[in-house]
């Protein structure tokens, strides 16, 4: 299985996953065969992506990706919780920490794990997934930061949360671009931590540490952040750890600012670290993200171009691909593997969007 953009569908392409809406609604069910005419009209649904299930892809599961298992068990119980607490029904809130205890629960079955993150987002899917991703990296982080495990489910409990400030903006800002948005709009925007704060300030069953994570994860390390331009130490580890979360999702899915690709996002989050972010905390999400994601296509140093097969726990940037075009533009009578953590002298140049 491997994703496609839908500007390359050439006609007759196996869907490998069902196409869903925002609601759970199956628009297109896996194994449907998809053809030309009807990528227009899934351009209208705000679709640019599919899963496709073809020789290329073939061995690939991309459903084992803890971003996916995560995203299938949890996305739309978090929907619904926040939903219903937007609209003043706020008792059930308080589920949202069993979503957290499974997350917890998800990451420590793989001690080894490597967050990988697909680097595509449809339009049309949930903006709850970029708290379900935040949410899961920072229990990656926290584990191995050596946090107690009270604390890992505080910090994972606040992440879930920490833009539920953003029910309450009265504005269409999905599409804005925080760097060539007008004043207003980015003062309006930066009031989604003191709207979320102030929503949850006064919940018994919310620690300290998760709330000051809805009010502090856009604080920076320098003091540039906001809404205290606290610095340092005065910054809270549940925080430090979100601000690294959630930064990371945002420029990866381009939310609110352009969007960069995987390996990009992380050597912007390895320039700030001791600027701008915490540096422990930077050390170990760069030893927990893939830069590669599985199934991405890429290009080597020899000439070549390959499909990532399978991460390498200990070494995230070396994945192990298979190479389907030789440098030479000929494809392989046979597909070739290479293990990156053994050939040595190979390294990824690149991504291509298929």
């Amino acid at each position: 299985m491997r994703i496609i953009s839908l500007d390359s569908i050439k006609g007759d392409e196996l869907l490998a996953k069902d196409i869903i809406n925002e609601n759970d609604t199956i628009l297109v069910s896996a194994g449907t065969v998809i053809r030309k005419e009807y990528v227009n009209r899934l351009k209208e649904l705000e679709i640019e992506y599919i899963y496709v299930e073809d020789e290329i892809g073939k061995g690939i599961n991309l459903a084992e990706s803890l971003e996916n298992q995560i995203k299938e068990q949890c996305q739309k119980t978090v929907q619904n919780l926040l939903q219903k607490y937007t609209y003043h029904n706020n008792s059930e809130l308080e589920e949202i920490a069993y979503i957290a205890d499974e997350i917890i629960y998800d990451v420590f079955q793989e001690p080894e794990v490597i967050y990988t993150i697909s680097s595509i987002r449809n339009k049309n899917e949930s903006t709850y997934s970029h708290s379900l991703n935040v949410c899961a990296l920072s229990v990656i982080l926290s584990i191995k930061l050596k946090l107690p495990i009270k604390k890992i489910r505080e910090i994972a409990i606040g992440c879930l949360l920490h833009d539920i400030g953003y029910t309450y903006l009265t504005f269409d800002y999905k599409n804005i671009n925080i760097y060539n948005c007008s004043a207003k709009e980015l003062r309006e925007i930066k009031k989604h931590i003191i709207y979320g704060y102030t929503a949850i300030e006064k919940m018994d069953w919310l620690s300290s540490t998760s709330k000051d994570i809805i009010i502090s994860h856009h604080e920076r390390l320098d003091g540039t952040g906001y809404p205290f331009k606290l610095s340092g130490k005065k910054i809270k580890i549940g925080s430090k750890i979100a601000a690294v979360c959630d930064e990371f999702d945002s420029v990866v899915y381009g939310n609110l600012r352009p969007k960069m690709k995987v390996h990009d996002a992380i050597d912007y989050i390895v320039s700030q670290a001791g600027v701008k972010f915490d540096l422990d905390v930077v050390n170990v999400f760069v030893a927990s993200v893939a830069a590669y994601p599985t199934g991405a296509l890429v290009t080597t140093n020899e000439g070549e171009i390959g499909i990532v097969l399978r991460q390498n726990s200990k070494c995230p940037t070396r994945p192990v691909i298979r190479i389907i075009q030789d440098k030479y533009n000929n494809k392989p009578r046979q597909w070739i593997e290479k293990d990156l953590v053994k050939e040595l002298t190979i390294f990824i140049t690149g991504t291509i969007m298929d």
